[in-house]
């Protein structure tokens, strides 16, 4: 039996002439065992009606319940049933539509596009087709634009194989056999693997997460644990649903496609680590120090500033002190001022990007501590000490980035007080993987942040446990996955 089949309102509707293809009436996949026992199965469901208890709408339903391989998956028919439930997706494609119309006749007010696995009939459209496959994972969409005080998307929906007329049949059974040609899971199934894990990486970031080395540490250690892990990037967004687990290794944002992917995948009922959340409460410093402060967390002394307040910051933290931006990664938006002038001219700079930036007291030291936890363990502990003659371990005030030294420390050997409080600080985002960043001066010790994405890299983090390191976390990922008995 093939990997694949197809899923048809009745096989009348396959042509004779049509692509000698595996086609099923879905009523028949509905109601046959033979098909609830079908295993590594990639079904393409080609149904017209799709809505709530409809025939096409099981198909997806029971795919997923079978542990096939489903397209359009419940989850998308769900979002397309309601502009409310996908406008959000559209803000992004919003804008490209209305440059591909601007030059369109003002007499022309509406348009409609017949979308196949990604691919369309109109050329200067293909970009966009592609994006919306990769958004909304249906192997045919018709989407509806509309003419307002710009162009913009009015409408998508999934639609079956009725909708194709005979000058598009060409078309889509081209589009048709691009996708079925993409290498599909079954591996999995021949290395006797229990679950899909998808590893999201940037390999053009310049300060990753994670080196390759690391990276292919994740990806042995899933192994072992029965996970086939596999890595991703940006454009593979639409695939998600293909997976039982979700792994992000790139820097994260909240207005960044990390973030996307993090709660699309979240919605599908994958295990996610960096989760949404946890990226929420993590890259904006301002919320952060709320909410450790919130918490009884030591921090150092901090001023949440508004334009009219420098005068507060001055008067609390002194000079010199420390401006952050919310969202900034791996020392950078983090400046020191020296003096009033030097804080109003840095303050300035930082509020064209946002209303509110973060001061707090210089808290000066050899180096700063990394704990990093998931869900509540130990994983490893950290020495990162700063660049030479710079006041932080990454100094990028001369284009090229320079890095301090580091030590990895076996975990008996932590000071006692660095690991309470990382662990009281990594508590009060979630149960993830975090990297809390401490500085201690004495007996004193205070949280600097909370990182949601936290380096690991290959001969760094892992010098103390090696491997075992990846594995942690990968059983980490078991534990919730069967937890979650997907």
């Amino acid at each position: 039996m093939s990997d694949h089949v197809i899923l048809v309102d009745a096989m009348s509707q396959w042509k004779n002439d049509f692509p000698d293809y595996p086609v099923v009436a879905v009523r028949d996949y509905l109601v046959d065992p033979t098909w609830s026992n079908k295993r590594n199965l990639r079904v393409l469901n080609l149904c017209r009606d799709t809505e709530y208890h409809s025939p096409g709408y099981y198909a997806s339903l029971l795919a997923e319940a079978r542990g096939h391989k489903v397209i359009p998956a419940v989850r998308t028919l769900q979002d397309l049933s309601r502009k409310a439930l996908y406008g959000s997706e559209l803000a992004d494609l919003d804008k490209r539509v209305a440059k591909l119309f601007r030059d369109q006749p003002t007499e022309v007010t509406r348009f409609e596009l017949l979308i196949c696995f990604g691919e369309c009939e109109v050329k200067g459209f293909r970009q966009l087709a592609k994006a919306l496959f990769e958004t909304f994972r249906c192997p045919l969409i018709k989407v509806e634009f509309k003419r307002g005080k710009v162009w913009h998307i009015k409408g998508i929906r999934s639609v079956g194989l009725k909708a194709l007329k005979a000058n598009q049949e060409d078309l889509f059974f081209e589009a048709m056999a691009g996708y079925l040609r993409r290498p599909w899971r079954s591996v999995r199934g021949k290395r006797n693997m229990r679950y899909d894990l998808a590893i999201l990486y940037d390999p053009d970031e310049t300060l990753a997460p994670s080196n390759r080395r690391a990276l292919a540490q994740f990806i042995r250690a899933a192994r072992t644990l029965g996970i086939d892990a596999e890595l991703i990037t940006s454009r593979d967004y639409g695939r998600i649903a293909e997976f039982d687990a979700l792994l992000i290794r790139e820097t994260t944002n909240v207005n960044h496609h990390t973030y996307r992917f993090a709660h699309r995948a979240a919605s599908e009922g994958l295990v996610v680590i960096d989760d949404p959340d946890s990226i929420l409460r993590c890259t904006n410093k301002i919320y952060l120090a709320e909410l450790l402060a919130r918490q009884k967390v030591a921090i150092p002394p901090s001023v949440v500033v508004s334009r009219d307040e420098l005068d507060r910051a001055e008067e609390q933290l002194g000079y010199p002190m420390v401006l952050k931006i919310p969202d900034g990664a791996f020392s950078t938006g983090v400046f020191k001022v020296a003096d009033r002038t030097a804080f109003e001219e840095k303050a300035a700079q930082l509020f064209r990007d946002s209303e509110l930036i973060l001061a707090q007291a210089y808290t000066p030291t050899d180096f700063d501590w990394r704990i990093g936890l998931l869900n509540g363990e130990v994983l490893y502990g950290c020495r990162y000490y700063m660049a030479r003659g710079h006041w932080q371990i990454a100094d990028h005030s001369k284009g090229k980035v320079r890095e301090g030294g580091f030590d990895t420390l076996p975990l008996d050997e932590l000071p006692n007080a660095v690991v309470q409080t990382a662990l009281k600080a990594a508590a009060a985002i979630g149960n993830g993987l975090y990297g809390v960043d401490l500085k201690q001066i004495g007996r004193k010790v205070m949280v600097i942040e909370v990182n949601d994405n936290p380096n690991i890299d290959a001969g760094v983090e892992d010098k103390v446990l090696g491997i075992e390191l990846y594995r942690r976390i990968m059983r980490e990922f078991l534990r919730r996955l069967d937890a979650r008995g997907r």
